[in-house]
């Protein structure tokens, strides 16, 4: 499942026509549409802002959302790599994190630092993680 299907599922098990989760979010119509269409990808503020709505944690909203591919490390973005292969920080960081971690854009664009993607890796497993 990709995640503008599983955004137009949620919506769909709550009976929500695009306007009254728009009313809940405070997320534009247009915007809506384009996430469930696939033209657009959301930020993590967008995506807590939807899991709130539905009354989900992030975690279940992503729980069913297919990744495809394996990454391997020249795919990485910048500092990815670099924070994967520091001996001390990387071990913390499963294959599953790093799935993860590579799909994130921050409005458009992805962080370039090691120590940034550090920060989006324990932001994202403290909430994640409760």
């Amino acid at each position: 499942m990709t995640l503008a299907e599983r955004l137009r599922e949620l919506r769909s098990q709550q009976g929500w026509r695009l306007k009254d989760l728009s009313e809940k979010s405070g997320l534009s119509v247009p915007y809506l549409s384009d996430l469930e269409r696939g033209r657009t990808n959301p930020s993590l503020d967008t995506l807590q802002t939807l899991a709130g709505s539905y009354g989900v944690s992030v975690n279940d909203l992503l729980a069913p959302v297919d990744f495809y591919g394996e990454r391997t490390e020249a795919s990485l973005p910048k500092g990815l790599a670099e924070l994967l292969a520091d001996p001390a920080l990387g071990k913390e960081i499963t294959p599953e994190w790093q799935q993860t971690l590579a799909r994130i854009e921050l409005r458009g664009k992805r962080p370039e630092s090691k120590r940034d993607w550090y920060e989006i890796f324990l932001h994202l497993k403290r909430v994640l993680e409760g």
